[in-house]
């Protein structure tokens, strides 16, 4: 069991690394093309607005409320009543999702005037980002299916397909921006138009695979069906629960619309930057041991529940940390060499860098969040994440407005960053008392041995690396070589001193 899930971890891992270097070309090119102003800030909240929704409803609260249900019916119940369950929840969720698009679409303005008031002074800016939204809106229908879809296909086991999917996102942005930009008198709008058909055919690319499973739904809709009725009682919470880091990121930008032009930008790209390690190794682990969770707890074995929490946590710790330290003494490097092309300016650099290395801080929380959360939906508790995640929201907010006068931008970023962390230590405790988790021996030793091999990684990537002024001098070539370079070095520092201080894999091992 515990090879089949660090295979399944491997597998997701691969594919989300492809889709974030597919990510990171989708925003070279998009800094390339468009830089970091008025129309790439537009842009930004027009994407982000469905995106969140996305997470919110179809990642988050859904697919935490549906995959352990499904799980759930597929060990204890027959394929027809799991065929039946399925037909039912794509039912209800096409026809509540249909809804909702037709009102963001109608109320665009709205949502913008809600999620960015600083447009609203700006005529041209808030018009634009209006404009934009009305067609990235339906993204969340597409998307919101394409998750259910993926949630089929990670219960059964098919974990490849779902995270080879958002590659699909990137291709379409990229192609966008290059040929549809040039032929639009707007050219920004392509990126909106980008977005919308990359939800077609990211749904498209996965029905076939569920259709092997023998499970492609024909929807239906019927009030009060008991797999939908549970579904959507475990959703309601679940939708604060589980996206506690998203509301936070929504609040960071409905403030920094207010700040100068470039902030929402800049917010952005560093984000993207955190959400590379999270994608790879956060979103994957979560995606994985939420079915594995769920088994378990659908077998009443209670042991192998606590020790496949464990093993999350110290996965979490032995790649979190490094990343960490990674992101916060390269966040300069990475910014120039991947972003530092035509429009965008070494003083958009400067200012991503700050925010960039605010959110490293909170790379641990955030990845401890998605371990530890999924430890309650599997049991099909989200009233406790919810009475958390309110909890942590109203601390954002209070350090949002604490940091964001001295701070600016940046300190936008590190409220965000502590308000996962304390997420993330509230949950902890909620899983002890619960005695739903019992840490195994070894965390002290495993602690202190992770801690010395990350400072040996600072020390050499603090001494080795040039200054930011001499990679912002230097061509693309030697930037990603310097890079690539440095990155290694760093990683090799890091894993040699973690072997002389007694790490071992049997220590990351899931015992059985």
């Amino acid at each position: 069991m515990a090879k089949n899930l660090f295979k399944s971890i491997s597998t997701v891992g691969g594919m989300t690394l492809i889709s974030r270097i597919l990510g990171f070309m989708r925003d070279m090119v998009i800094a390339r093309v468009f830089g970091a102003g008025a129309g790439t800030d537009a842009f930004f909240v027009a994407f982000k607005i469905p995106n969140f929704l996305r997470r919110l409803f179809a990642e988050g609260a859904f697919s935490q409320a549906f995959v352990p249900l499904l799980s759930e019916y597929k060990t204890r119940r027959e394929h027809a009543k799991v065929r039946d369950l399925v037909a039912h929840v794509s039912g209800a969720l096409g026809a509540i999702l249909m809804l909702v698009t037709v009102v963001g679409v109608v109320a665009a303005p709205l949502l913008i005037a809600l999620f960015a008031p600083g447009f609203i002074d700006e005529e041209s800016k808030f018009d634009l980002a209006t404009d934009m939204l009305r067609v990235t809106f339906p993204y969340l229908l597409f998307v919101s299916l394409t998750a259910l879809a993926g949630g089929i296909l990670n219960t059964y086991g098919k974990f490849a397909v779902p995270a080879f999917t958002p590659t699909f996102l990137n291709v379409c942005m990229i192609a966008a921006a290059l040929w549809l930009a040039p032929q639009m008198d707007e050219p920004i709008t392509a990126l909106a138009w980008g977005v919308f058909i990359a939800g077609v055919v990211q749904l498209a690319f996965q029905l076939p695979y569920v259709w092997k499973l023998g499970l492609l739904p024909r929807p239906r809709f019927r009030r009060g069906h008991e797999g939908v009725s549970r579904i959507l009682k475990l959703m309601l919470p679940a939708i604060f629960g589980s996206s506690v880091a998203q509301i936070n990121l929504l609040f960071d930008t409905l403030i920094a619309s207010f700040l100068v032009t470039g902030s929402v930008s800049w917010l952005y790209y560093s984000d993207r930057l955190v959400e590379f390690p999270l994608g790879v190794f956060g979103v994957a682990l979560a995606t994985v041991i939420l079915p594995s969770l769920s088994e378990k707890h659908a077998q009443a074995a209670p042991e192998q529940f606590s020790r496949t929490v464990d093993w999350g946590l110290r996965w979490v710790v032995v790649l979190g940390l490094p990343a960490t330290v990674g992101l916060v003494l390269l966040a300069g490097p990475m910014l120039t060499t991947l972003f530092q092309y035509g429009e965008f300016s070494g003083q958009d650099v400067v200012k991503s860098s700050y925010s960039l290395m605010a959110y490293a801080l909170g790379l641990c929380g955030f990845i401890m969040v998605k371990v530890l959360a999924a430890g309650f939906y599997a049991r099909q508790n989200t009233r406790t994440p919810v009475r958390i995640a309110v909890i942590c929201m109203v601390i954002n907010m209070v350090l949002n407005v604490l940091f964001v006068f001295p701070l600016a931008h940046a300190g936008l970023a590190l409220a965000t960053s502590l308000a996962a962390l304390a997420n993330a230590t509230l949950l902890y405790r909620a899983l002890r008392r619960a005695e739903a988790y019992h840490p195994e021996p070894g965390w002290a030793a495993l602690g202190w041995r992770v801690t010395v091999a990350s400072v040996a990684m600072a020390a050499v990537l603090w001494f080795g690396t040039a200054d930011l002024e001499a990679w912002q001098q230097w061509g693309a070539a030697q930037r990603a070589g310097q890079l690539l370079l440095w990155v290694t070095v760093g990683a090799l520092a890091y894993a040699v001193m973690a072997l002389l201080c007694g790490v071992r894999l049997r220590h990351l091992r899931l015992r059985t």
